[in-house]
């Protein structure tokens, strides 16, 4: 269905890209992790803003740039579309900007498949093309299901906030139960079924996204930064860290900008 041609990782203050003339542009799925960039397409103009997805079809003319003062931090992988991709139908939308519940969940497959694809791992573009797929598979079914109701929706976003609020403690079912005035249990398989995390699972990944930034941007010891982000355990901590992006914490640490 989709052939994986490339996958990068942009973090980048001045940038501006231009597709390839033609209408020989491969398709893109383009996913802000930080900071704010600007795509035109024809007569669009779309602002992306951290946790926004792009997909543009293949075959459309775009061009691209940052915002003068802000960094930004992007993955885009670039694909082909086989003769069936005709069954996802976001993909056969010139271009569609997504906003999904299931934000942090993709962000951390996204980081995957990079990490697989640049440190050139066995058969990377086979599970690249799986993963890609899988997140558009998830990404069209979101679309299909908006008919979740507005309550649960919102529901799951407090339950979201929530997290990103106390991430740096143990957060339970039955803390979100009682916030949202519902069952644990309730609690728990709505956010399964809007985010396609588990409660634990977003926890790590919320700490996890943290950690990142932390490490490339502070001056923190890797171990600081595990008990800043709710680890006690330094090895449990990058053991769930090098899980979630394939990297290791001190791979991040080398991206250090220099200290004068």
């Amino acid at each position: 269905m989709i052939k994986l041609t490339n996958i990068r990782h942009d973090r980048l203050a001045e940038w501006y890209e231009e597709s390839e003339p033609g209408g020989s542009a491969a398709a893109s799925f383009i996913m802000l992790s930080y900071g704010r960039c600007l795509y035109w397409i024809g007569n669009d103009k779309i602002m992306l803003e951290q946790g926004d997805l792009l997909l543009i079809r293949e075959g459309v003319s775009y061009y691209g740039k940052s915002i003068p003062t802000f960094l930004h931090n992007k993955y885009v992988a670039s694909f082909h579309i086989t003769e069936t991709g005709h069954e996802l139908p976001l993909l056969t939308k010139p271009w569609v900007k997504i906003r999904s519940g299931m934000a942090e969940f993709l962000l951390e497959r996204t980081r995957k498949c990079y990490s697989d694809w640049k440190e050139n791992e066995p058969y990377a573009a086979i599970r690249g093309q799986a993963i890609l797929l899988e997140m558009l598979a998830l990404l069209n079914r979101e679309a299909d299901q908006a008919a979740v109701s507005s309550e649960t929706g919102k529901h799951a976003e407090r339950m979201k906030q929530y997290i990103r609020d106390h991430y740096r403690k143990k957060v339970t079912k039955d803390e979100l139960g009682e916030f949202i005035s519902k069952s644990p249990n309730y609690a728990a398989a709505l956010f399964k079924k809007v985010t396609g995390q588990t409660i634990s699972e977003y926890v790590h990944a919320v700490r996890v996204k943290k950690a990142v930034y932390m490490l490339m941007d502070s001056l923190l010891t890797i171990a600081e930064i595990a008990e800043f982000v709710g680890y006690e355990d330094v090895s449990y901590f990058q053991r769930i860290f090098k899980k979630t992006t394939g990297r290791t914490p001190s791979s991040y640490m080398k991206e250090r900008p220099p200290r004068n």
